[in-house]
């Protein structure tokens, strides 16, 4: 009987939880293993709830390891602890917490480890980006998902050191991973009357959706945003890259799908049971490349031609 795993993701709406699916499905049959993945829409009791319910499951039902982008910041790690106790493997995505280490030393049978994208080295890409479409300093406005997870966290302190000696007046906004988050946080700003007026040099979102979301809000209030260019993130081929193309962002980050690269060291695991490396680090990059940044800048300064609304 081939092994099993399960692969929890957060949302099946979210493109970059697609790319997560897709990848992991495809590594999965490379090897021969059986996968099973799951969504939580965004909901940390639901995610809970679906892992539970499969390290509870008779002895013989049960998957052989589990991968998880948890919902919640903390990594899920009473769900882990429950998880190993099973004799269940556990690979924590994209967030950055310390007791996976703790399990590691006291179950070096399982394949438990943490695999991510640099999420401080995204940050960074973005602050470039800033730098090369920003003509000068002014109000840059930050869409973030939420702050309690190291994702959010990392991406924000790489943006905040890459900017650091660059006089922007910041401004922090929840778009909590979503289109309308980011719209919804975004219009609060506008609402406050100390705001009135106020056009940003350049707005940065940690996803694409909240990116598209930001600026649909601030086009909507005032036509001349179509000129402020805007940062995402993710940067699939159908989504984030097609953004850019159209002229609606003016640049993301490519990141890798870190599900399928978990499924991948997994199924080398369940052939040779050699130790995990604790950490797994997966490098983004800038499109458009940043070397043509320069080039945007001058194409978003001077047109509104292809900015659609």
């Amino acid at each position: 009987m081939p092994a099993r795993i399960v692969v929890a993701l957060l949302d099946e709406r979210q493109d970059y939880s697609q790319l997560q699916a897709t990848e992991s499905k495809a590594a999965a049959a490379r090897a021969n293993v059986s996968i099973d993945v799951v969504y939580a829409e965004n909901n940390a009791l639901v995610q809970i709830q679906q892992l539970y319910s499969r390290i509870h499951a008779p002895e013989g039902e049960r998957p052989e390891a589990i991968v998880v982008q948890s919902v919640t910041g903390e990594g899920l790690e009473r769900v882990a602890r429950n998880a190993v106790r099973s004799k269940i493997g556990w690979i924590l995505l994209n967030r950055r917490v310390d007791y996976v280490d703790e399990l590691r030393a006291a179950h070096p049978d399982l394949p438990i480890a943490r695999v991510s994208l640099d999420q401080v080295e995204v940050g960074r890409i973005q602050g470039r980006q800033v730098r090369k479409l920003a003509a000068e300093p002014g109000l840059l406005i930050y869409v973030s998902g939420p702050r309690d997870t190291s994702a959010a966290q990392d991406r924000l302190h790489g943006t905040e050191k890459e900017l650091d000696s660059v006089g922007y007046e910041w401004k922090l906004l929840n778009g909590n991973r979503t289109e309308q988050g980011a719209q919804t946080a975004m219009a609060g700003f506008l609402r406050l009357a100390t705001n009135k007026g106020r056009r940003p040099v350049i707005i940065v979102a940690q996803n694409d959706w909240m990116a598209l979301g930001a600026r649909g809000a601030g086009t909507a209030h005032d036509p001349s945003w179509s000129r402020v260019p805007v940062v995402g993130c993710d940067g699939l081929v159908g989504h984030g890259q097609a953004l850019v193309t159209s002229g609606q962002l003016a640049a993301t980050v490519v990141t890798p799908s870190s599900a399928g690269a978990a499924v991948e060291y997994l199924t080398r695991w369940f052939s040779d049971r050699q130790p995990l490396p604790a950490d797994a680090m997966l490098a983004s990059r800038s499109f458009p490349a940043e070397d043509q940044l320069e080039r945007v800048r001058t194409e978003w300064s001077t047109t509104t031609a292809g900015r659609a609304r």
